[in-house]
């Protein structure tokens, strides 16, 4: 088989049945290196409900997606095989069995040795994701946390798991190692400064919006921390964007990044061995033209990108 995007030459972007960029659908057990898949499950936000839509949204977003890289000079269908996977199932109403479906799913493709990018649903998918994936690397893995909030809060109305909480549960159940971990894009208004006191007691690299924009940006990027060849995951919630780029998502922040500084910024990440990663909270009841899932799509590119220069 190959996987190539369909051509828009042979079938205008606004035809043809919707894969995310327009990739091959086929099972986990074919022979492709990258699957992206969608978990339409929000049973655990706080605010705004509405990301379950979100991988049928984003699919269709992603037929203007094309495979290359004019900064990076390189086409990323070229360096890997990459396909549309499906949809995890989930349980709308029940937390527990879609944690564990997750875990599953994703265990499949771990065990054959595949690499993945999944679409969200709300921030509390990760956790899954992550569990599958300390499993099946034996340790646990360097994490890159795109996201205006810490998602490392206390539990919520006596319920521990919750998007606002998942990164917590990372940290404690030792799925993701606190010294290999940063958190971007992080601004306020927090309930207390008592919010701050996870990250400090475990040591976790905060960078807030006023760390990036406080000097020269430049600068900042030249700064940011190598991961080398360590296995590592990006969790990319879309609320990093200020609600201008990024209207469709469920606890919007004001102060946020551009689109152009976040793809920036993942241009100047150092790392080699990016093993997974996620796109969480697009919204698209909220959205406007689409401009929430357009961003989306682009952060799915540039991870797509990362993985590819494993490969090539």
């Amino acid at each position: 088989m190959q996987y190539k995007p369909l051509s828009g030459r042979e079938f205008p972007r606004f035809s043809a049945i919707k894969t995310f960029f327009r990739l091959p659908h086929v099972g986990t057990q074919e022979k492709f290196d990258v699957g992206i898949f969608g978990v339409p499950y929000d049973g655990a936000v706080s605010y705004r409900p509405g990301a379950r839509f979100a991988p049928s949204k984003v699919r269709e977003a992603s037929s203007l997606g094309r495979g290359f890289h004019m900064e990076r000079g390189y086409s990323v269908f070229d360096h890997l095989k990459v396909a549309d996977v499906g949809d995890c199932p989930i349980v709308p109403i029940d937390q527990h069995q879609t944690y564990e479906k997750i875990e599953a799913f994703a265990d499949q493709l771990l065990k054959k040795k595949k690499r993945f990018l999944a679409v969200g649903g709300d921030h509390s998918v990760t956790l899954p994701l992550l569990r599958a994936l300390k499993k099946a690397h034996k340790k646990p893995i360097g994490f890159i946390h795109f996201d205006a909030h810490l998602d490392t809060y206390p539990a919520a109305w006596g319920c521990e798991y919750h998007h606002g909480s998942f990164a917590r549960h990372a940290v404690e159940e030792g799925l993701v190692a606190p010294e290999k971990m940063i958190q971007i894009g992080i601004r306020g208004p927090l309930a207390s400064k008592d919010d701050l006191e996870f990250a400090k007691k475990y040591k976790i690299k905060v960078i807030t919006v006023e760390d990036i924009r406080k000097g020269n940006f430049e600068a900042f990027l030249k700064k940011l921390p190598s991961f080398g060849d360590y296995p590592t995951y990006i969790s990319y919630d879309v609320d990093i964007l200020d609600p201008a780029y990024a209207p469709g998502t469920g606890s919007p922040v004001v102060g946020g990044l551009t689109t152009y500084e976040a793809q920036r910024i993942f241009r100047a990440l150092k790392v080699k061995n990016l093993v997974a990663g996620d796109v969480v909270e697009i919204n698209p009841a909220y959205d406007h033209s689409d401009i929430t899932s357009l961003a989306g799509v682009d952060a799915l590119f540039e991870m797509l990108c990362l993985m590819a220069q494993k490969s090539s």
